[in-house]
């Protein structure tokens, strides 16, 4: 399993602790607003927010604080304006890191990034410097404990996916930006549940040390604690013994 999956995992996991979970959920609330004002409530129309609220529904938001977020986003209930931000730089090893935003304060969102990167001693990049090594692809997980392997390619390929992989006890199916919404209703015809996301998947991955990937994951995991930093993405791959030497 590549790097970048296994800082997926380690965040899936940590997100099944109470605290991380709030202030996942706090992540999760503010996509649905951004999405719902740009594009309208419906989620039939609005195929941004339909991929917000897969991710919610993936993390087991409540339909309750979904539709609430919905509501308070398209004028039902007041809230704040956010805007999209993506940050770019480079970590230990010299991986390229992706962050990004929804933030209601700019400066706030890129003084905060900033200090995060210079702290850890890492640098930030230009824009465009590291986003062309990484596409955007959907991401689809299934138990695989209740299906086999030979099922769900069968669905993936049908619904234009591009692999079955195992990971963690799930079976991991991939599909290119322009499939998700095809991908997502084959998989979903299988009858079990499926938890589906749009993630930021690099072209190629960089090996590094152990050393150099526990250093990175501090970053990353810094970065994460930001309030306004929605998801961070690298092309790290790095061994077990990183892993284990953060507890994970």
């Amino acid at each position: 399993m590549a790097g970048h999956s296994k800082w997926a995992n380690i965040k899936r996991r940590k997100g099944a602790q109470d605290a991380a979970r709030g202030k996942m959920f706090t992540k999760l609330i503010k996509e649905i607003q951004v999405a719902a004002k740009l594009g309208g409530g419906d989620l039939d129309a609005n195929p941004r927010l339909r991929l917000a609220v897969d991710k919610a529904k993936g993390q087991s938001m409540p339909r309750n604080t979904i539709e609430r977020a919905i509501e308070k986003a398209t004028g039902e209930i007041g809230g704040d304006d956010y805007v999209e931000l993506t940050y770019e730089g480079y970590g230990p090893g010299g991986v390229a890191i992706l962050v990004a935003c929804l933030t209601n304060n700019r400066n706030r969102s890129a003084a905060d990034v900033k200090a995060v990167f210079n702290k850890m001693n890492a640098s930030l990049g230009s824009p465009g410097s590291v986003a062309y090594q990484f596409q955007r692809k959907g991401q689809f997980r299934l138990s695989a404990e209740q299906i086999d392997e030979d099922t769900v390619l069968m669905a993936a390929l049908e619904g234009g996916g591009e692999e079955v992989v195992a990971d963690d006890g799930d079976w991991l199916v991939t599909s290119p930006f322009e499939a998700y919404d095809s991908c997502k209703q084959q998989l979903e015809g299988l009858g079990i549940e499926v938890k589906a996301e749009l993630t930021q998947i690099p072209d190629t991955t960089i090996s590094i040390s152990t050393n150099e990937a526990v250093s990175l994951l501090k970053l990353l995991e810094r970065l994460e604690d930001l309030d306004d930093v929605q998801e961070t993405y690298t092309n790290a791959d790095f061994d077990e013994e990183a892993l284990t030497a953060l507890g994970e």
